[in-house]
């Protein structure tokens, strides 16, 4: 097996983690495979070469755009704080649309889409980009078909994740292309990644929303709530417990949290399901009970429109693989 030889664009202002995510992936795998030949060869490009000086301040080491001739497996764009300037870069728009045509898979963090459509590759395509600049994205690029709520988006053998951190997921799904759901489960674990995300998810955490709450009676409410999952509750219930009206507590509950209760709950009650499904070998309908889901079909329904996977599906691609002896163990890098 010939190694896979990924390409990484970077440029003055670059963000650090846009790149440094994807590679700390790439580069895991490579000592948990243990075999020189069927992992990763890591690349930097860059029109700043040698020493490219991230928004950071973190600098990275390149070779000029030249050294990044020939057959190319994963070309990989990221996005930064300068990119409205990069933009403006025709040199490195028009290698980045050449490079493309050599490459297995075209790949993008955050405002890379932007480089990506700059250079014609996403007309027509489904893509994404960080939460702040979907609607930027799909005015500049009118025939781009912008999902803005996926953590990334896969079309072709063109993959766009969103902003920053969401660059770990979309990889750890490049290489559950290459080498499967099984590795790429134990990389994960290896990288403590507390879930891991499919394209679909929102970029929205759900755990992050648990903690937006400023006052102490929602935030109250709030635990309230988690603790209470499996137990069919109302808006007036949840007031209760917050010692308020529920028409008042409605209305501070969605200026402090920026959804709804009964969102809030649904979103709990969807987060904890995907924890019962990833760390349990309870039934599902078990699992639908403990989320407060009474009725199967509805639990199916709604994690479905959530995730756009069904239960069963998330469990066998997500479920904790512990102790199963799939893979060496890790070797230092070669």
């Amino acid at each position: 097996m010939t190694r896979r030889r990924v390409v990484i664009v970077t440029y003055a202002g670059c963000q650090a983690l846009d790149v440094t995510g994807p590679v700390e992936v790439l580069d895991t795998a490579n000592r948990l495979l243990g075999d020189p030949e069927s992992g990763y060869q890591i690349e930097f490009v860059s029109p700043a070469a040698p020493l490219v000086r991230t928004c950071s301040g973190v600098v990275i080491a390149a070779e000029p755009l030249d050294a990044g001739q020939g057959p190319i497996d994963t070309l990989l764009v990221p996005g930064g704080w300068s990119l409205h300037d990069t933009l403006e870069d025709r040199d490195l728009v028009s290698w980045i649309g050449r490079a493309a045509g050599r490459s297995r898979r075209v790949t993008s963090v955050c405002g890379g889409s932007f480089l990506l459509a700059e250079a014609g590759l996403l007309g027509g395509r489904r893509a994404t980009t960080h939460w702040a600049y979907t609607e930027d994205l799909a005015r500049r690029y009118p025939d781009v078909t912008v999902e803005s709520d996926s953590i990334f988006v896969w079309d072709g053998h063109y993959v766009t994740s969103a902003g920053v951190s969401t660059g770990i997921d979309m990889t750890l799904a490049l290489v559950e292309e290459d080498h499967g759901a099984a590795f790429t489960l134990e990389l994960a674990r290896f990288l403590v990644l507390f879930f891991r995300r499919h394209g679909g998810e929102s970029q929205v955490s759900s755990i992050l929303d648990a903690q937006l709450a400023d006052s102490s009676p929602i935030r109250g409410a709030q635990e309230w709530i988690i603790d209470n999952l499996d137990r069919p509750v109302s808006v007036s219930q949840i007031a209760a417990h917050a010692n308020m009206s529920a028409r008042n507590f409605a209305r501070v509950f969605r200026r402090e949290v920026g959804m709804t209760p009964g969102q809030y709950v649904e979103r709990m009650r969807i987060a904890h399901a995907r924890k019962l499904l990833e760390t349990t070998d309870l039934p599902i309908r078990q699992v639908a009970r403990r989320c407060g889901f009474h009725a199967p079909e509805t639990f199916f329904r709604r994690f479905g429109r959530a995730l756009e996977i069904t239960p069963s599906e998330y469990r066998h691609r997500f479920q904790s693989i512990s102790g199963s002896g799939l893979l060496p163990e890790p070797t230092p890098a070669r």
